[in-house]
């Protein structure tokens, strides 16, 4: 059996209830889990669009209609996305500090940004089994957002003429209001003020009639469209050049995680480094450094000169990331867990020939500026999507708005992707969680889709909203007589590997005369769906 043709998992269940990261209630977060051995990217694909996610190997599915703060998953269609005023404002402030240095001098703290890891965990499994995953319930607590929107607001600066829109003084305080003094007026011989909208919509219907007249007519000398006068994309904005005198040198890597080639392994060092910089600062860890036995050993498949000698500058940087970010506890953010959580995947690489030049799989994409890594988009490339796994960025820099700005290069990255394989054309935002205000900037990328949690089929988050503002769950297809295409139908043809052999679990069930698993297989089974209960094996001991 060749390993990476199969998907293994071992399934958790979900009975006991955990601490939520958003409401923070200490009972209230309740989701399925499974820890994955391995994984193609067409089931994690399906897995996706059915409420699954990943976080490190640990793939998890919220229990929607019981937990406190039910998260949907949310997907853009890149292809039609446009950005709008706060991501062009985001985007200008950004190319301005990297053309001329200019700093902001006013800007907001940056709010915590989920991911897929946006849920507490369940607590630690028996240790029986294989894998050791140590304290999963911390290791997923709390996690950072996948974005995050600047709420600045336009400074507004007091004119001249602002005293004379104050109330007039009242006679009881003894003041008089005098008559003004008396003008020419406006100048009868120029034109009339008009708001700008009004003339914008005059231009727009002056080139309509120009482009009807000019219908059928050729013209030796057509007129050249100006760049003032055409509307910019998302690409042109990200990649507007600056002078050969710009203040910064910036640079965005796309490298390969899983398995880890060699500039992963160059760049882990400075990647853990920023990791912890950015928990420290956003999540607020305190600031102290872990000691050197909270420091795991370099795996073998991790060896490398480059990656040994950046190798605790990394460690560090993660730390003091988590600590000031996330708040979390100097043993929460070591280098076992920045690795377990951000390094490891059970995606295997895949290439294909209709797909993209670097393949599917796990990536890290990072963000360098003056030869220094300040910030890391973990994203997962799957056959019809780019799905965002977590970021993290150096707490220096949260003036540039990072989180934004990552998830717009993302979704021009999906777009550029989509020019490969047309298939791929979404990106995947995590979740979105309605009942939690801070985290319902995620439906600001649109347009976006919602998965209903009960027919898995998508659905305009326009349509969702309205459903949302009068119950925390909501079924979002408003058809009664549809459900699941992929509902379970037949446990007997789940597949499972026992004693390294696959087997229906039919055949399985009448091995093990008097086993009383059925009712867990069948949960598992119908909470994967029908189609990848027959692809995925399911792990009995």
């Amino acid at each position: 059996m060749a390993r990476n043709n199969y998907t293994i998992v071992e399934y958790f269940g979900g009975e006991d209830g955990y601490r939520c990261g958003y409401c923070k209630n200490e009972k209230g977060n309740f989701s399925h889990g499974m820890w994955s051995h391995s994984m193609t990217v067409q089931d994690y694909q399906d897995l996706i669009d059915r409420g699954w996610r990943r976080s490190g190997k640990y793939v998890y599915k919220p229990i929607m209609n019981k937990t406190c703060c039910p998260q949907y998953p949310i997907r853009c269609h890149t292809v039609k996305f446009k950005p709008s005023k706060s991501h062009k404002k985001i985007l200008k402030k950004f190319n301005k500090y990297i053309c001329k240095g200019v700093i902001p001098k006013e800007h907001e703290v940056a709010q915590p940004m989920d991911s897929v890891c946006e849920v507490a965990g369940p607590k630690e499994p028996s240790k029986k089994m294989e894998c050791a995953i140590t304290d999963v319930q911390k290791e997923l607590a709390e996690c950072p957002a996948v974005t995050n929107v600047e709420r600045n607001e336009t400074d507004v600066t007091p004119t001249g003429s602002e005293p004379s829109r104050k109330e007039p003084a009242s006679v009881s305080e003894g003041r008089t209001t005098t008559a003004p003094k008396p003008g020419i007026g406006q100048d009868p011989n120029r034109p009339p003020c008009r708001k700008a909208k009004e003339l914008r919509k005059e231009r727009h219907h002056q080139k309509e009639q120009m482009k009807h007249s000019s219908v059928g007519v050729s013209s030796t000398n057509p007129p050249a469209a100006t760049k003032t006068n055409q509307t910019k994309t998302l690409e042109d904005l990200l990649t507007e050049t600056c002078p050969d005198t710009s203040s910064h040198c910036f640079e965005v890597r796309l490298v390969c995680a899983n398995p880890p080639c060699p500039q992963f392994k160059a760049s882990f060092d400075a990647s853990y480094q920023v990791y912890k910089l950015y928990q420290m600062a956003i999540h607020k860890d305190p600031p102290d450094k872990p000691s050197e036995s909270q420091v795991r050993l370099v795996p073998v498949n991790f060896e490398d000169p480059q990656f040994t000698a950046s190798y605790e500058q990394s460690v560090a940087l993660y730390s003091r990331y988590q600590m000031a970010i996330h708040g979390d506890d100097p043993s929460e953010c070591s280098e076992s867990k920045f690795r377990r959580f951000l390094c490891d995947s059970p995606l295997e690489a895949e290439h294909t020939d209709d797909g993209p030049e670097m393949g599917y799989g796990s990536f890290h994409q990072q963000y360098w500026l003056d030869g220094q890594i300040v910030a890391v988009g973990v994203i997962d490339i799957l056959p019809t999507c780019v799905s965002s796994v977590y970021l993290y960025y150096h707490p220096d820099f949260a003036f540039l708005s990072l989180g934004s700005y990552s998830a717009l290069r993302e979704i021009a990255f999906t777009r550029q992707l989509q020019k490969q394989s047309p298939k791929l054309s979404h990106y995947y935002l995590g979740f979105y969680i309605h009942s939690c205000p801070k985290m319902r900037y995620k439906g600001q990328y649109r347009p976006a889709d919602l998965l209903c949690p009960e027919t898995y089929v998508w659905v305009p988050i326009e349509k969702c909203l309205p459903h949302l503002e009068n119950s925390r769950y909501a079924r979002f297809n408003t058809n009664p007589d549809e459900g699941d295409a992929r509902v379970l139908k037949d446990v007997g043809r789940a597949l499972v590997l026992h004693r390294r052999t696959v087997m229906p679990y039919i055949v399985y069930a009448r091995k093990q005369k008097g086993s009383n698993d059925e009712p867990e297989v069948r949960e598992y089974a119908s909470l994967v769906g029908q189609n990848c209960a027959e692809r995925i094996l399911l792990y009995r001991a």
